[in-house]
């Protein structure tokens, strides 16, 4: 950890993202003495008086506010009505900002036009840019705005944050695949029949039509978290877990992923909830939610099958999937194996394949595999061997802030892999605005649509 004072300057203090996510994790940093002498700075739309915003933060760091180096922080802060679009007032805020990193969180439009008003500002030394997902709106927009931010910063200050990358879990694979010999060797297209990562949430739209709306499901999960997942399932094996090396594997398997068969209407699947009960809650159609324009049809659910063209994954489909409003929510990498090439006659009973899974809630790893049960000797059962992860030191906001302000690069995005993630998403982005592929729909509380590229597991 470093010890030079560091000031972070929240962009779009008074928004959602600030209040559930960023500063909770930030609380939980500084309550575990892994932060530097900071000071924190909001800045927003919103005409707050300096008891409002103190309000804001000491709510969110919650019991982690009573450590001595957050309640010095909740203390010192301060905030500021500002339009963070304007170089006057931005280079007002950096006034005696000492190493600032600045925090957009903020839309992805209003951030390209801050980034734009910064190229007015002379940046303190040291600045960091920190920068929510998506990035971009298409592979084009993202190596605009990747132009823009290297015209501010070298690439090594930018960080693009996902704060899936700061899930323990998700981490966990690299140990899962490269400390174990009995995995590693097994997880390619010889023995591997399908992989599926989900993320099917039991939540709706929970009144962020102001994002959800323009971003939907396939931007809002599977362009950014769960394409990073599928690198590191897919990654050759770094040689050390330096940033750089780190991430060339990574944008490596990113740049052999591509659409399954080329066809967005054979390997995508595009749904939004309708009416419906989740969790006892009678929920409105999608389309009626307040904040919802219903001609823009945006998605709730997003499915797509990949292909992953290199000599270790070439063959096996990679199927991502993200939903609103499903019920028996799951949030998990499901690795299946193909069938053992024969089974000795005499044998019966259970046949269903063997599968590794990797639960990012409960973060748990699980084997589901076959052996001869009690009672007949002859019968076959299933059985899953299965270890419970445990929650990281930090949530994944801690852990991502813990590595800006280190100015370690590992847990952020490489600007080469965030075009790399908008180019293998745009043919089926374009068969969607074209109307090729249908809007499904599933009622609130279901498991989804029925679609061709569904399968069990």
């Amino acid at each position: 950890m470093t010890n030079d004072a560091q000031t972070l300057l929240i962009l779009g203090a008074s928004g959602d993202l600030t209040a559930r996510l960023l500063l909770p994790g930030l609380g939980a940093l500084l309550a575990a003495g892994d932060a530097p002498p900071l000071t924190l700075v909001g800045a927003g739309m919103d005409a707050w008086d300096a008891e409002h915003w103190r309000k804001r933060v000491v709510d969110a760091f919650g019991d982690h506010g009573t450590a001595e180096q957050a309640a010095k922080v909740i203390e010192e802060s301060t905030y500021a009505q500002a339009d963070v679009t304007k170089a006057e007032d931005l280079r007002r805020l950096l006034d005696g900002a000492e190493r600032p990193v600045i925090f957009f969180a903020l839309p992805p439009a209003i951030t390209a036009k801050a980034c734009e008003a910064l190229t007015e500002v002379d940046l303190p030394e040291g600045t960091r840019l920190v920068l929510e997902k998506p990035f971009g709106t298409s592979a084009s927009s993202a190596a605009s705005l990747n132009r823009l931010l290297t015209r501010l910063v070298p690439e090594e200050q930018v960080h693009r944050v996902d704060h899936f990358l700061g899930k323990s879990t998700v981490l966990n694979i690299l140990g899962v695949r490269f400390a174990n010999r009995i995995f590693e060797p097994l997880l390619t297209s010889e023995h591997v029949e399908s992989v599926k990562i989900v993320f099917d949430e039991d939540l709706a739209l929970e009144g962020r039509a102001g994002y959800y709306d323009h971003a939907g499901a396939m931007s809002d999960m599977i362009q950014s978290h769960l394409l990073q997942i599928l690198a590191m399932l897919t990654m050759e094996a770094p040689l050390t877990l330096d940033p750089q090396e780190f991430r060339d594997k990574t944008s490596e398997a990113l740049r052999a992923t591509r659409l399954w068969g080329g066809d967005a209407k054979e390997s995508s699947v595009r749904a939004r909830y309708t009416a419906g009960e989740l969790n006892g809650r009678q929920l409105p159609a999608y389309a009626e939610e307040k904040g919802v324009d219903p001609s823009r049809e945006t998605e709730t659910l997003a499915e797509v099958t990949l292909a992953v063209d290199n000599w270790r994954w070439a063959g096996v489909p990679f199927t991502l999937r993200s939903g609103k409003a499903v019920a028996n929510s799951r949030k998990e990498a499901i690795i299946t194996f193909k069938a053992a090439p024969r089974v000795p006659g005499g044998l019966h009973g259970h046949d269903a394949p063997n599968r590794l899974r990797i639960g990012f809630g409960p973060d748990m790893l699980a084997l589901d595999f076959t052996v001869n049960g009690p009672g007949d000797p002859f019968e076959l059962d299933p059985v899953t061997w299965d270890v419970d992860f445990g929650p990281g030191d930090l949530p994944p906001y801690g852990e991502v802030l813990r590595g800006v302000f280190d100015n370690d690069p590992m847990l952020s995005v490489r600007g080469d892999a965030a075009e790399q993630c908008w180019r293998i998403v745009e043919p089926v982005a374009a068969a969607w605005r074209a109307g090729e592929v249908p809007l499904l729909e599933y009622p609130a509380g279901s498991a989804g649509p029925d679609s061709p590229t569904r399968t069990d597991g």
